[in-house]
């Protein structure tokens, strides 16, 4: 059991004595079994989300000195866990081999559209069917989507992966927020986010006492809804407050496909495009064009790096007319072709399973 210093046993509950020498009487169920999750941790998984969902079930057997969580960290492959940022250490089992397990969070980063394994779908099926809770960090929900796991499920993924999921997934309910539990699936966006999500699970089996002793553990002094937005709101993204403006920018990132027209945001502005035109160049230093383009094609970038959708695709579903007029574009944007890009995006030493044979026209 790993040592507390803040927690002292009291018979049959525990004491938990904060910084300021305060107490809160935490009752323990010496009774309780120990709820066991599964991690499986897919190569260039990200290690914050991980840590941010592992560390609370350690403070809060910590706090209460008694095994209310235990995990096993899984390998889908039996090779090593490759964190993103190259840490490594083995696992505790391959993800075939892994038994009695209440939940099984799914940890994946990178360009997670490239995972194809079909062992891996049909064990995640074997696991549900027998009644384990799944959940997905960051790009974890991909892999529970390429399974048919989510079909019928809200969720949410990483804001970075939703185009490319929802392009491949659009019948999925994706939610922009937090996390999302829905029965017996639990998505999270990753990050810190993760924190959240734990600290929320902690409060619905064991109270808010403890789940409030696990957040002040981690100075963690605001704990997020799982409503919450994922990113900051277009008004501070953007540094702009003027309503005039961030009313037709936040229509450019919403219509992508079909770009609206310039006199189409200066209606939805309430302006004259006159007006408009001015607004963007004294706030934001460019024109309505300009920065429509590079909305599009941002997305265009974040789509080739984080799905498996040909170049024409992506054209299309960014709203450009044709792949070579693309290609062209945003060659002058980011001096290298769409191609290149996603050559650039590809990390060289992902095992077998990442494989991926795009398709599509040369550009």
């Amino acid at each position: 059991m790993l040592s507390c210093p803040y927690a002292t046993d009291s018979g049959p509950g525990t004491t938990l004595v904060t910084k300021d020498k305060a107490t809160i009487d935490v009752p323990t169920d010496t009774a309780t079994k120990p709820a066991r999750f599964g991690f499986l941790l897919l190569p260039g998984f990200p290690l914050m989300s991980y840590a941010s969902a592992v560390e609370p079930l350690r403070a809060a057997n910590n706090l209460k000195r008694q095994t209310l969580y235990e995990w096993v960290h899984l390998t889908y492959d039996g090779g090593d866990l490759v964190a993103s940022n190259g840490v490594r250490f083995p696992p505790d089992a391959k993800l075939a081999d892994a038994e009695g397990l209440d939940s099984l969070f799914v940890c994946a980063g990178g360009n997670p559209s490239q995972f194809d394994h079909p062992p891996t779908f049909s064990r995640l099926r074997e696991l549900a069917h027998a009644g384990v809770r799944l959940g997905g960090m960051s790009g974890g929900s991909y892999v529970l989507a390429r399974a048919h796991l989510l079909d019928g499920y809200r969720c949410t993924i990483h804001w970075e992966h939703i185009p490319a999921f929802v392009e491949e997934f659009p019948r999925l309910s994706v939610e922009r927020t937090l996390f999302v539990a829905d029965r017996d699936r639990i998505t999270c966006a990753g990050g810190i986010a993760a924190l959240d999500m734990m600290i929320e699970l902690i409060a619905q089996r064991f109270g808010a006492t403890l789940s409030n002793a696990v957040s002040e553990w981690y100075l963690h002094t605001r704990t997020r809804q799982g409503t919450d937005s994922q990113r900051m709101a277009l008004r501070e993204r953007t540094g702009v407050a003027n309503e005039r403006l961030l009313k037709p920018l936040a229509a450019m990132e919403t219509h992508l496909e079909n770009p609206l027209s310039r006199e189409a945001l200066a209606e939805i502005a309430g302006i004259t495009l006159r007006q408009l035109e001015r607004l963007f160049a004294e706030h934001l230093g460019t024109t309505i064009a300009r920065r429509y383009g590079e909305i599009r094609l941002d997305r265009a970038k974040s789509l080739l790096r984080q799905s498996t959708l040909s170049v024409a695709e992506i054209a299309v579903a960014c709203g450009f007319v044709s792949t070579s007029h693309f290609s062209k574009v945003y060659k002058a944007r980011f001096g290298r072709r769409p191609r290149q890009e996603r050559e650039i995006g590809l990390p060289m030493d992902l095992p077998a399973a990442f494989g991926v044979s795009y398709k599509g026209p040369s550009d």
